[in-house]
């Protein structure tokens, strides 16, 4: 597919060769994942703090059928082509690609992160640990924004139109 920002990626090993000269100037990357159904201000403050911990930071975009695994019926609100195009044009970050996998450990062992970045409502026992840990990476926890979520969004806008 053709996305219309530079930052946007087809997969992880496009990131990967996008990167290499910048990895081998020893430039510090992060990764980090979601689903950024509905971009909102815990998003950007998320992925800023992110930015924060290295050089670059590459964010991988939940697929729509591993959103709708993770969250359920209904979701995603926006198809996974918006939701990377939208994480692609923010200024903090570097590079966005969609994977389609149900965790992010495929493409962490493609891109060897030296930090991946989880929301505070995570703890630093998650599924990708040891593939980030293997080749020498760590895990950071950033604070989760109390009251900022797509769920806390889409429940107002449902009551909303009840009211």
């Amino acid at each position: 597919m053709e996305f219309p920002l530079k930052t946007i990626f087809n997969d992880a090993r496009e990131v990967r060769d996008f990167l290499a000269s910048l990895r081998a100037k020893g430039r510090k990357l992060v990764t980090t994942n979601g689903c950024f159904d509905i971009l909102h201000a815990g998003h950007v403050q998320y992925l800023a703090d992110a930015k924060r911990l290295g050089d670059i930071l590459v964010v991988g975009v939940n697929s729509d059928s591993s959103v709708g695994k993770l969250k359920g019926p209904g979701r995603p609100i926006q198809n996974e082509t918006d939701r990377v195009v939208l994480i692609g044009s923010l200024r903090t970050v570097d590079a966005a690609f969609i994977f389609f996998e149900d965790d992010p450990r495929a493409f962490l062992e493609i891109l060897r992160p030296d930090i991946h970045v989880k929301g505070g409502d995570y703890s630093r026992n998650i599924p990708e640990r040891e593939t980030v840990e293997r080749h020498g990476g760590r895990i950071e926890i950033v604070p989760f924004i109390t009251g900022h979520s797509t769920t806390t969004i889409i429940e107002k806008i449902l009551r909303s139109r009840r009211d």
